[in-house]
């Protein structure tokens, strides 16, 4: 029995060393395979490049999909999924990977799939390898943004200012020709001011619409009172609808609250009542309509001027564009009070649109963004309408 046993013994011992050797070179095989399994596809030295670019970094296999993008690429439209978006890259990809050599070239693209947003981008496209290309692009849209400003504001500017400062000119020789006639004196001088004013207005303007460009969204935040911004909106043009007898009369619901700066919210609407009375007949009304549509907050303007035809509604918000050139020198209307106003709508996360006819006046409508979960203030602002619901100015 102790022979069986000893040989028992030892077949178990024997299988079991033939076990763990065979388990030993299957491990071993094993171990050799993760390396190959497991080499990252691009240097750890290349992504950490890539990691600390500020421009959008892509870098593509040889059948075009993406190994590698960065945020930026995504957040820009340039990478989709695992795909380059616009056709233009492509091209320069393709003709990197035929010629070998760097391509650099500044290509406008769609900032998206959908809507009318643009980036201006600097690509450069270039081998990283024998299988990689990469893709850099930086964002220069809002360098150009700031180009194309400059370049308007000088354009705009030397074309707006020749007619006030001409006049101005031509009055003070006029004035000095008549020094010895009272009436003609008067009658220049009463002139001069008028163009004074006018050129005051249009630099004032300008400026204001040059800081609204420049600075885009970026403005003191604070909870504002629609009711208080239309009440001090109103007692801005006071003095000018009370020239013409004209009744400003305020409607609806004024008691809403928005997120924003205060003092543009006032010069948007401002400017909407404010071309209300220059376009609307003496003794006439002006009407401010406000209510809530969903989420957003609809500021109104309606008056009772001459209309405008649907040609010239698709350019009332350009800059220096006039419906009537004749009746905007007579009340000294700038052409950028529209403008404004489209401006500051969008920088506050709204829009500005018109309804008109000619010869039936037009509504000129503001929405914005409502304030959510505001506490009312225990003191209530001024309102801006009596019992009667009108304020005649």
């Amino acid at each position: 029995m102790n022979e069986i046993g000893y040989l028992i013994a030892g077949l178990t011992g024997l299988a079991t060393g033939v076990f763990a050797a065979l388990a030993f070179r299957f491990s071993e095989r094993q171990q050799r395979r993760v390396p190959d399994r497991e080499k990252p596809e691009l240097d750890d030295g290349v992504i950490r490049v890539l990691a600390v670019l500020r421009s959008a970094a892509v870098v593509l296999r040889q059948d075009e999909s993406v190994a590698r993008a960065s945020a930026a690429a995504y957040s820009l439209g340039v990478v989709r999924g695992d795909r380059i978006v616009h056709p233009a890259i492509q091209e320069m990809i393709d003709k990197v990977r035929r010629s070998g050599e760097i391509a650099d070239e500044e290509l406008e693209l769609p900032r998206g799939p959908v809507g009318r947003g643009r980036v201006m981008l600097q690509v450069r496209v270039a081998q990283l390898d024998g299988q990689h290309i990469v893709v850099l692009a930086e964002d220069r849209t809002e360098s150009k943004r700031i180009e194309t400003i400059r370049r308007d504001f000088t354009v705009n500017v030397s074309h707006e200012l020749k007619t006030p400062v001409g006049a101005i000119g031509l009055l003070a020789e006029t004035l000095q020709d008549a020094a010895e006639d009272p009436d003609a004196v008067r009658h220049f001088a009463g002139r001069m001011q008028q163009e004074s004013k006018r050129l005051a207005a249009l630099v004032q303007e300008i400026i204001e619409l040059s800081r609204l460009q420049l600075k885009g969204s970026e403005h003191p935040v604070s909870i504002v009172s629609v009711d208080g911004v239309i009440s001090e909106a109103i007692d801005r043009v006071r003095v000018v609808a009370h020239d013409k007898d004209i009744t400003i009369s305020v409607k609806g619901d004024p008691d809403s609250y928005l997120y924003g700066d205060h003092n543009l919210l006032v010069t948007a609407v401002r400017n909407l009542v404010d071309n209300a009375i220059s376009y609307s007949p003496e003794h006439t009304t002006v009407g401010i309509g406000v209510g809530r549509r969903g989420e957003l907050v609809e500021i109104s303007v309606v008056d009772q001027g001459i209309g405008i035809t649907p040609e010239q509604q698709s350019r009332i918000f350009e800059r220096f564009y006039r419906v009537d050139p004749a009746r905007s020198r007579a009340t000294g209307g700038t052409g950028l009070g529209l403008s404004i106003v489209k401006h500051v709508a969008a920088d506050h996360g709204g829009d500005v649109s018109i309804w008109s006819q000619a010869g039936r006046g037009s509504t000129f409508t503001l929405r914005i963004p409502a304030a959510a979960d505001i506490q009312i203030p225990t003191t209530d602002p001024e309102p801006v309408t009596g019992t009667s619901g009108e304020n005649n100015s």
